[in-house]
């Protein structure tokens, strides 16, 4: 996270961002006000795609302004969407440096409701959005089977899209891991 003052007008705004902004340069930026008891806290963006994603991580209990930032700097938009959209909390885990259980809750609460043209993001990080071909329950599943999380992936990612449940995509990744 940076922090930036950005002369509006003559006045000086103090503003929260993960992007880099150039010194002397004119920038325009999305920005998001969060107003607490205390303070008045003023986050910035270059991309509206971005202020969306923000504001998405905001609808999500437990996070606040502050995690939801930190969440974006470790992790890009596209590799975010991808997470949500692949229900793959592990990206988030690795990538943005959260815990577990806010990773799960956010794939798990943001699943519905990422916007259809934020998926295309998620496909320019190299995920198939056409379905799901893991979840991070089958993906923890095969772990606790002694198997890596990246061969797990991979296995689940190869079987017929015909099987439904984590349980089925297990089993059919389990055929595929017997190999």
């Amino acid at each position: 996270m940076k922090k930036a003052v950005i002369d509006v007008g003559g006045v000086g705004y103090s503003v929260m961002t993960y992007s880099p902004l150039t010194l002397n340069e004119e920038v325009t930026l999305w920005t998001h006000l969060a107003v607490r008891d205390d303070a008045l806290d003023l986050y910035g963006f270059s991309l509206h795609e971005e202020l969306e994603i923000f504001h998405l991580l905001l609808s999500v209990s437990g996070i606040g302004p502050k995690t939801a930032l930190s969440i974006m700097a470790g992790a890009s938009l596209p590799l975010i969407a991808q997470a949500i959209i692949m229900s793959d909390s592990s990206i988030l885990i690795k990538k943005a440096g959260i815990g577990r259980k806010n990773a799960e809750k956010i794939v798990l609460e943001l699943r519905d409701k990422l916007p259809q043209h934020l998926h295309i993001h998620a496909e320019s990080a190299g995920g198939d959005t056409s379905g799901a071909h893991y979840d991070s329950d089958a993906v923890e599943a095969l772990q606790s089977l002694g198997f890596s999380a990246e061969d797990a992936r991979a296995a689940l990612k190869s079987i017929d899209q015909s099987h439904k449940t984590s349980g089925a995509r297990v089993k059919a990744a389990l055929k595929i891991l017997g190999k």
